[in-house]
This record gives structure tokens, sequence and C-alpha cells, in this order.
């Protein structure tokens, strides 16, 4: 049976290997980092407000610290805002199997239950985060291999979240079935091409998918019983989790080098070969062509508005970095929404669906871009893969500098704590709160 062996990997003490543990402990404090450098954007803003009026928690021994605030709410409530805040800046991992994320809603998760467990060994905390990472992953596999609909992140990030409440709580196989249920029938079903057609603050889905799990831990805990979940227990996707325990998918997410969706990466990455190895800037250029996947093609056109509408734009990813030579949390922002100069430029560029492009979607995401130039010439990249997933992982150096970029507003000397922290989580000895500590106090500056 399918749960036996999930529950098992879950509740029990699997081989975790070392190479894992030290890639999730990058994912973590990279996710960290997106959430420190998200804190000011309204959607976070709101969120933590709706968690501390809304879900507050009924003693202090059942709330949590919001992340970068330092306000308490409940523990689903915190890891709620703290999931939103990181998925409303787009520069968080993911997994190119299931078309999602898994970082944004566990990341929050775990900070979440971990204050109460002022004990737990940073190794443990890992070990459970890096079995999240793998329930997720199938959870997404699973729904995606058997509905019509191409659904958020939150519809089967749940799980993960779930599976890594059940392990950190010490439910027994038969609580966890019921979690894994709960959170899978109560898991936000949202269309992503809907959010596509139309940026808003809910982007993933993750917020949802964290509160969801939490909640549907904390639910068996108490004895509420759920619908067996589909996804784990259906001979339908009985081969989606038969690997379980021996791949380990978490060390194949990707870090994201900018707060772009994903989609446009690989036309980022494109356009960024062509500028380095021919020294063009804006004012050289007169026509962007670009081809690339379906999903890409329908990402937002013209000149956003808003910083959701700019984080799912190719075009405007493409005039940013053309403009400004970089894209960070400042060119998806602010008056980077009104940048005369990235304007003019996106009115250049068109973008077209090519099927060899589309054939090699989900599992890559590549693009070809062709730039005419003023003076008549025109330079074309060839076929591109968008950077920073195993084929092509970004080096430390570069997710530390993407790190303290995004964690800016914290101050120098904590940015570079928390990502020092890094190293010491594989430390035996060392304990999860010595992160967290880092974490709950709102930004210096």
């Amino acid at each position: 049976m399918i749960f036996n062996d999930l529950a098992e990997f879950v509740l029990g003490a699997p081989d975790v290997p070392e190479s894992a543990l030290d890639f999730t402990a990058t994912l973590l404090v990279d996710t960290l980092g997106v959430t420190a450098g998200s804190v000011r954007l309204d959607a976070a803003r709101i969120a933590r407000d709706h968690a501390v009026r809304f879900h507050a928690a009924g003693t202090p021994a059942e709330a949590a610290t919001l992340l970068f605030d330092g306000r308490k709410a409940s523990i689903p409530g915190a890891a709620f805002a703290a999931a939103t805040q990181t998925d409303n800046l787009d520069a968080h991992d993911g997994f190119n199997p299931t078309k999602g994320h898994i970082g944004c809603a566990v990341v929050p998760a775990l900070c979440a239950l971990a204050e109460r467990e002022p004990a737990l060994s940073a190794s443990d905390a890992l070990a459970a985060l890096a079995i999240s990472y793998e329930v997720a992953a199938r959870a997404g596999l699973s729904l995606h291999g058997t509905v019509s609909d191409y659904h958020t992140s939150g519809a089967w990030n749940a799980l993960g979240v779930a599976a890594l409440g059940a392990r950190l709580r010490n439910l027994d196989a038969n609580r966890l079935r019921q979690a894994l249920g709960i959170a899978e029938y109560h898991g936000p079903r949202s269309q992503m091409m809907r959010e596509i057609a139309n940026p808003t603050m809910l982007h993933d889905g993750s917020g949802m998918g964290a509160f969801t799990g939490l909640t549907a831990v904390l639910l068996a805990e108490e004895g509420f019983v759920g619908a067996p979940a589909i996804t784990v227990e259906s001979e339908d996707v009985a081969e989606r989790w038969s690997d379980l325990g021996q791949r380990w998918t978490v060390e194949q997410n990707y870090i994201k080098p900018y707060p772009i969706c994903r989609w446009a990466h690989g036309a980022i990455d494109a356009l960024g070969r062509l500028m380095e190895d021919h020294g063009i800037a804006a004012h050289d250029v007169s026509a962007i062509d670009v081809n690339t996947f379906a999903e890409a093609a329908e990402l937002f056109p013209g000149m956003p508005k808003t910083t959701s509408q700019a984080q799912y734009s190719l075009a405007f990813a493409l005039a940013a970095l053309l403009v400004h030579g970089k894209i960070g949390p400042d060119q998806v922002t602010g008056m980077a929404l009104s940048d005369p100069g990235i304007e003019a430029v996106v009115g250049k560029i068109r973008a077209s669906e090519d099927p060899r492009h589309s054939a090699r979607f989900p599992e890559g995401r590549w693009s070809d871009v062709t730039v005419h130039l003023s003076d008549g010439r025109t330079l074309s990249s060839g076929d591109v893969n968008a950077k920073g997933g195993p084929e092509a992982p970004l080096p430390r150096d570069a997710v530390k500098a993407k790190f303290l970029e995004m964690a800016s507003s914290l101050g120098r000397d904590r940015a570079a704590a928390i990502w020092d922290m890094r190293d010491r989580l594989t430390d035996p000895g060392s304990r999860f709160a010595d992160l967290l500590q880092l974490l709950h106090a709102r930004p210096d500056t």
C-alpha cells in the first residue's frame, strides 16, 4: 500500500543523503532571503496584518512570530503570512516537473512550527524540510498527471506542509493520513493560467497552501477525520511514489537568479548573453523577437501597472534588463513600473510560441532571442535554457550575492549572519532556534 510506505518515510528515519541536506540548507536560506526582500510589498503588509487581526492564537503557547515583523499570530496564520509574502516576490525556488514551487510554503511552515520546539536540532529540521519537499513534489506530479486543469502550487504543496507538520508534531500514521486527506481536500485548486492572464496578489496560491497544510495537521492532531488523499493513495498515481526515499528530488530544485516568473528566464538569459557578448544597450535596439514555449508567450504583455504584473511579464523583464543591466527587487517595484526608458523598449518586443520550445516544457524553460539593431545588424542567441537548475546550477557566490541583495533591508550584519547559518545548519549540535532568532525582528531600515 502506497500510504504505508509514505508513512514510514515521513514519520520514520529515512536516510537523507548529505548532499540533499546540504542543498536543502541552501534552499532554506535562499527562500528566507526572498521573504526578507518582499517584506515591504503591499501584499506582504496586508497578509501580515490580516494574520494578526483574524488568525490570532488562542494562547501564547499556540502562537508563532511573523517573520521579519515581530508580531504574533496562530501557527497557520504566521505561515500564511510568510508564505504569501514570499510568493509575492517571484524569486523563490521551484521544481520544473511540477511547474511550481515548494519552498515558499514549506519554509514558512517550518519556521512557524519550530518556534514551539526550541530544542529542535538544525539537522532534524533540515531532514524534515527535505522530506516535505519530496512529498510535495510527488503530490504535484500526481495532481498534474490526473486532472485537466493546471493548478497553482498551493493545491499540492499543502501536502508537503502537512507531512512536515505531522513529523514535527509527532503524529502517528493514522493522523498523518487524515492530515494529508484534509490538506488535499481543502487545498486551493486554483487555475494557474487565470493568474497568468490577470496577475494579482494571489500569485501561486502558496499562502493558502501553507495555511491549509498546517490547519490540516492541527485538526488531525485533535482527531478530525479527512478523506484519503487520492493524489497519494490512488493506484493511478502509484508510480509517482514508487521511488520515495530513493530519488531525492529536492536536489533538482532550481534557484532563481531574478524575481521574475521562471517562464521568462530562458529569454532573459538569452538576451543577457547577447548583451555580454556584443555590448549592446537599449539605445542600440530597434526590435526584439522572442521565440518561447506556449505558456511563456502568454505572460503579461505591455507595460505593467503593478509589481504582480511586472513579475509575470516577459517583455518587461527583458526591457528592464536592457535598460538597467540587472533584474532585482528594485526593477519590479516602485518607480520602475513607470520608467519611460523601460516602456520604450517594451513596445519593441514581440513574443511568439515556437513548438520546439513547447515540446521541452516543463522539463526545460527554453527560448531564443533575436535582437534587431538600429544599424541594421541582427544578433541571434540560439536556444537557451534557464539557468539555476541542476543542468546549470548557480555558483555558491551567485546564490550568496542574490541573498544579500534580497535581504539588504535587514542591514549588512544581520543579513550576513543569516547567510552564515547556511553552513552551521549542517553542523552536529546546531539548533534551529539559532536561525529563528535572526528572523523575527522587523528590518533595520
